[in-house]
């Protein structure tokens, strides 16, 4: 029996749905320690911010791997790559250069959270983690949501648009 480096793998390889799982069962075990250790709101502050800095590493690969500056239409582009096997149930409704508007239906990312006893902090697994990734993907993509699923909203409104010159 041989085994596989792990360097080989490519993590692109491995749905975002089941990263998200294996890093929330690791999470949930950092946030427990730290609210033993200080408090609760240390430990989320904690994990935002973990997630957070995970968010903007993955964009900034994902922006090297294009090789110029990504627009919407790009970013557009790799979003299969979060809906994979129905973890995001989408309505678009508009995706140009300049803008990119969808909503989502249905999230199985919150769906899982839940089912793990973590739907109180999904939003810092997760939804917070979507304009993060802009600032290392294209710090010039700002994204407005003002609902989510994951905080009782029957949809999540994702409106993306590139910063106008000021």
């Amino acid at each position: 029996m041989t085994d596989t480096p792990a360097e080989g793998m490519d993590l692109n390889d491995i749905p975002i749905l089941l990263r998200r799982r294996i890093e929330a069962m690791i999470l949930k075990h950092v946030l427990d320690v730290i609210t033993e250790r200080t408090s609760r709101e240390e430990g989320e502050a904690v994990i935002g911010a973990v997630c957070s800095r995970s968010a903007i590493e993955q964009g900034k690969q994902l922006a090297e791997d294009l090789g110029r500056a990504p627009d919407l239409t790009d970013f557009a582009a790799i979003q299969p790559a979060w809906t994979r096997e129905d973890a995001l149930r989408i309505e678009p409704i508009e995706a140009t250069e300049e803008k990119w508007d969808f909503n989502v239906t249905r999230c199985r990312y919150s769906e899982m959270y839940k089912e793990m006893g973590l739907g109180d902090i999904g939003h810092l697994l997760s939804c917070n983690r979507d304009g993060d990734f802009c600032i290392g993907y294209n710090p010039e993509i700002e994204l407005e949501r003002t609902q989510t699923i994951m905080q009782g909203a029957s949809h999540c409104d994702f409106r993306y648009r590139m910063k106008k010159d000021t």
